[in-house]
């Protein structure tokens, strides 16, 4: 494995656990004032960025790609993904949320009319698939409601990220990638302040541990800074069709840090989603021909 390849991996390691971190933060922070804090962490990194001479360069269209971007991939994905792992296990959340590929490709499918290859059309299917075994396991063995609206809040944060990537297509032609990120955090803050400042007046602040402040400002950090700048760097030198498979570390990663940390205990209906998933990620990322990697 080359570093462009461990990239890749410390990339999707960071979202992974991020999914067992903010099963974590909630429990203590509600919902919409961690997801307000996130975008306050973020824009402190990327502020910088968001000078106003370069940002008068920006189209008209530009803006509202951006503004799209940000309503589904930052305050929409936020918002259902942190309801959703607090009310769900990490371990589902995970499996859930590794099913992102096969979502884009019938995404694409559906409104670019890019028509999906059998390989690309059978991830889809085990994707599905294994969406259907949690629910349905969930289902047979007694489940609580909570922990199924927690599933289906992690698959419309999975809904949202896909139209993200689907419109960020647009956008990497003529925007620099950093850029498109500063941008669209800050259009997340202005969408998620007046749902979060309510509760940033209200809550009690002292009532949370110190621990879960730094985990807080780590999440914000691996979430906006990190890992997005680790995978960029990593794509710019790997295939695309090989780096779908390192999306399989996400589930795995999500998995550890909810069994060995939260004390979570994987069924196996997991078991079988999270196969159903990998196989699908690995199918479609099996290259066809060579592809050489992109000058830096």
């Amino acid at each position: 494995m080359n570093r462009y390849s461990i990239f890749l991996v410390a990339a999707m390691l960071l979202v992974g656990s991020n999914v067992g971190i903010g099963k974590s933060i909630v429990a203590f922070i509600p919902v919409p004032l961690f997801a307000l804090l996130r975008f306050v962490i973020a824009l402190a990194v990327l502020g910088p960025l968001l000078r106003v001479a370069k940002m008068r360069l920006v189209t008209r269209g530009e803006w509202i790609n951006l503004f799209l971007q940000a309503l589904f991939g930052t305050f929409g994905f936020t918002l259902l993904m942190l309801g959703g792992v607090h009310r769900t296990s990490a371990v589902a959340a995970g499996v859930i949320t590794s099913t992102i590929p096969a979502v884009v490709a019938l995404f694409s499918w559906i409104f670019l009319r890019e028509r999906p290859d059998a390989r690309a059309l059978a991830s889809i299917a085990l994707a599905i698939a294994g969406i259907a075994v949690i629910n349905l396991a969930h289902t047979d063995d007694g489940g609580s409601p909570q922990s199924l609206t927690g599933n289906l809040m992690v698959l419309g944060a999975v809904c949202c990220e896909s139209l993200y990537v689907i419109l960020s297509r647009r956008l990497t032609q003529t925007l620099a990638p950093i850029d498109i990120c500063a941008y669209t955090h800050l259009f997340g803050f202005l969408l998620m302040l007046p749902v979060g400042l309510p509760f940033a007046l209200s809550f009690d602040y002292a009532s949370v541990p110190g621990g879960i402040w730094g985990l807080s400002l780590w999440y914000g950090l691996a979430a906006s800074v990190f890992s997005f700048w680790l995978w960029m760097k990593g794509i710019r030198h790997v295939p695309g069709s090989v780096a779908g498979v390192f999306t399989a570390v996400l589930p795995v990663a999500a998995a550890v840090y909810g069994i060995v940390l939260l004390g979570e205990r994987p069924t196996p209906a997991h078991g079988i989603a999270l196969a159903c998933v990998i196989t699908g990620i690995a199918l479609a990322s099996l290259k066809t021909k060579p592809v050489p990697p992109v000058a830096s």
